[in-house]
């Protein structure tokens, strides 16, 4: 009955939390906004190398005008994406095609500071 109880317990654990895969097709671009959905998003996937403080390579994403120098020129999506030079998060898993899609919504409707 233990051994059952263990086992139960490590395979329960043994898979990775990945939106994508748990909710397929779930993806929802329809309400994106800067500092509801963008903002959030850098933070969490950016700031660690590209804060204020940091600033790896140069860049900057911490403020929405700092981010919008990057949205202009085009690198932050490219970057995102993995077609550009240097692709971000840089030695990590590429973001999810959901996360990517919001960021590219919200630069389509014209990258809004809302």
């Amino acid at each position: 009955m233990i051994a059952i109880a263990v086992i139960g317990l490590m395979s329960g654990g043994c898979y990775y939390d990945v939106e994508e895969i748990l909710y397929p097709n779930t993806c929802n671009t329809d309400a994106v906004t800067y500092s509801i959905t963008v903002l959030p998003i850098i933070q969490r996937e950016c700031y660690t190398c590209h804060d204020a403080l940091t600033q790896n390579g140069g860049v900057n994403l911490e403020g929405y005008d700092q981010i919008f120098v990057w949205i202009a020129n085009g690198k932050l999506l490219s970057a995102i994406k993995h077609e550009g030079a240097l692709p971000m998060p840089q030695d990590r898993m590429k973001l999810d095609s959901c996360t990517i899609a919001k960021i590219e919504t919200w630069i389509d409707n014209g990258a809004l500071d809302n």
